[in-house]
C-alpha cells in the first residue's frame, strides 16, 4: 500500500475489514517463519522496535537486536511468546540488524538460522543450536563460510536433505555480491549494481546444507523464476521479479518458491519439479498490506495451509513497527494458489 495514503486510512475502520488480525500485541513482530515441531506451531520472527535510526531505503531503521519464539497449540488459539531466544550481543561475529530468520529441526536438535550485520557493515548469516524449539539457542562463534545478504529459509525435502534459500535486494546487499566480492562503493545507495529494467532480475540463491546444518555443503548457485516461456524475469519486471523473502514448500509433489516482490508489495510464487528449480512464475498469495515490507512462510497444520504475514496495522503504519497475521491459503484443483486481499 503506497505510503502517501497512510495518513489517510481510519485503521479502525480497516481492521474491521482485515481477513485476520494481529496475533502478538504486546509487542512488534515481523517476517515470521512458521513450522510444526512437536505438533505445535512455532512461529520465528523478527523483533520491531524503535531504535530512532533514520528512515531509508537502506533499511537502516530496522534496527532489530534480539529474537523471541512464539507457539499456538491451535491456529486460533492463544500465543505463547517464549522470551528472548537470541541476542545479537550473545553473536560474536555480528553488530547489529538481526533481520529475519528461519529455524527447523534435526535428530532432536533446533537450528535458528539468521541474518546479521557484521562489523564491516556487510550481512551474513549465522547458525544457533538449541534443544528446545523455543531456544535459548547458542549461536556458533563465526556466520556460514560463504554467506552473504539476507532472509535465510532452510527447507527440508522428503528424502531428508536440507537446503537454505537466501537474498534480498537493496538493503539485503544481494546487488552488491554481482561479480562474486563485495562491493562497498556507493554505500548511500540502494540501487546502485541494480542490472537495467531489460536485464535479468537479480535472483535468489540456494545451497545445500551439511548434515550438521552448519555450513554450505556446496557453492551457491542462483535460483531461477522464469516466465511462461522458460524466459527469466526481467529486471523492471517489478510486479513479478525477486525482491527478498524466500520461502520454499511442497505441495502434491510440486515445489512452490514463493517471495516478496518488495517495493510493489506482492508475495508471488512460482512452481518447479526440483528444490533447484527453475521456478515458473505462476501468481500472487497475497496483495499488499500496510507498511512498506511484505514477508512471509507457508505452513501446513492438520491438513490445512496457512500464510503467515505481517502488516503495520496495530502501529497505525509506522512502517518498521509491524505483527504478524494468519490466513488460510487454498488451492485451486490445477495446483494454482489462489490470491488473498489482506482487507475486504
Amino acid at each position: 500500500m503506497p505510503e502517501d495514503s497512510i495518513n489517510h486510512i481510519d485503521f479502525d475502520e480497516l481492521n474491521k475489514k482485515a481477513t485476520s488480525l494481529p496475533i502478538v500485541t504486546h509487542l512488534y513482530t515481523a517476517d515470521p517463519s512458521a513450522h510444526v515441531f512437536e505438533n505445535k506451531i512455532y512461529i520465528y520472527p523478527s523483533h520491531d522496535i524503535d531504535a530512532g535510526e533514520a528512515f531509508d531505503d537502506l533499511g537502516s531503521h530496522f534496527a532489530m537486536e534480539d529474537y523471541h519464539v512464539f507457539s499456538m497449540d491451535h491456529i486460533e488459539g492463544d500465543v505463547k511468546d517464549h522470551g528472548i531466544a537470541l541476542h545479537v550481543n550473545d553473536v560474536k561475529w555480528a553488530e547489529k540488524q538481526m533481520w529475519a530468520p528461519d529455524a527447523n529441526e534435526k535428530d532432536g536438535k533446533y537450528y535458528l538460522f539468521f541474518p546479521a550485520k557484521d562489523y564491516d557493515g556487510i550481512f551474513r548469516i549465522g547458525v544457533a543450536i538449541s534443544d528446545l524449539p523455543y531456544g535459548p539457542f547458542t549461536p556458533q562463534p563465526d556466520a556460514i563460510k560463504g554467506s552473504f545478504s539476507i532472509d535465510p529459509a532452510v527447507f527440508k525435502d522428503d528424502d531428508g536433505s536440507y537446503y537454505m534459500y537466501f537474498g534480498g535486494i537493496w538493503g539485503g546487499q544481494l546487488q552488491r555480491w554481482r561479480n562474486g566480492v563485495f562491493n562497498a562503493s556507493h554505500p548511500d545507495s540502494p540501487t546502485a549494481f541494480l542490472p537495467k529494467d531489460n536485464e535479468p532480475a537479480l535472483l535468489p540463491f540456494i545451497a545445500k546444507m551439511t548434515d550438521d546444518l552448519l555450513q554450505f555443503d556446496e557453492s551457491p548457485k542462483e535460483v531461477e523464476i522464469v516466465d511462461e516461456n522458460g524466459n527469466l524475469l526481467l529486471s523492471g519486471d517489478n510486479n513479478r521479479r525477486f525482491f527478498e523473502a524466500a520461502w520454499l514448500h511442497k505441495y502434491k509433489g510440486k515445489y512452490y518458491f514463493s517471495y516478496s516482490t518488495g517495493d510493489t508489495h506482492f508475495i508471488c510464487y512460482a512452481i518447479g519439479n526440483n528444490p533447484y528449480g527453475p521456478f515458473t512464475y505462476s501468481g500472487r498469495i497475497l496483495n499488499p498490506v500496510v507498511g512498506w515490507t511484505s514477508h512471509h512462510s507457508i505452513c501446513e497444520f492438520k491438513g490445512k495451509w496457512y500464510l503467515f504475514y505481517h502488516d503495520s496495522s496495530l502501529s497505525k503504519g509506522v512502517t518498521h513497527l509491524r505483527s504478524v497475521k494468519i490466513a488460510e491459503i487454498k488451492y485451486n484443483e490445477d495446483g494454482t494458489i489462489q490470491t488473498l486481499d489482506p482487507y475486504l
